[in-house]
């Protein structure tokens, strides 16, 4: 886990942020290995920086985390990392791939299978974007660490 300066993205200087990152092989452990990565970094944060995190925000991270590396997998087979960045009381849950083509959530429909992954993201983050880069794409969701932001008593180790 990296502590890196918050400055140079033109956040509060002074400020900093926990983060780290990861390169997705794209094999099927990818998808649990996230998960398990996503779990331990909140763990630590929680730990090491003293953060407050709900267990709504680990199980949350982990099934955004999950959803995000799916669709890399599904859909832009190749090279692809996801960063995982704290900044005050927010998860950043950010994946890049080397596809240009930009997911679109598909309008709801109860009876289809599949296929719900971004619809899913979306009804659960506090923020969400798709940009493409100079090369492929990132979709970025953000999450609240705590269930009442202003309340950091709901921050718990995970059991």
């Amino acid at each position: 886990m990296e502590h890196v300066p918050v400055d140079e993205d033109g956040a509060t200087p002074g400020v900093h942020v926990i983060q780290t990152s990861v390169a997705l092989d794209g094999d099927g452990a990818d998808i649990a290995g996230a998960r398990h990565l996503a779990a331990d970094f909140l763990v630590r944060a929680q730990a090491e920086h003293g953060l407050p995190v709900s267990r709504r925000a680990m199980d949350l991270t982990q099934l955004v985390v999950s959803e995000l590396v799916t669709n890399v997998r599904k859909y832009a087979p190749g090279p692809a990392l996801m960063d995982l960045r704290v900044t005050g009381d927010t998860v950043e849950i950010s994946v890049w791939d080397s596809d240009p083509v930009l997911p679109v959530a598909r309008a709801a429909d109860a009876g289809r299978v599949g296929q719900h992954g971004l619809e899913i993201v979306m009804a659960v983050a506090q923020g969400f974007e798709v940009r493409r880069e100079q090369a492929g794409k990132r979709v970025t969701a953000r999450l609240a660490l705590t269930d009442d932001p202003g309340d950091t008593l709901t921050g718990h180790p995970p059991r």
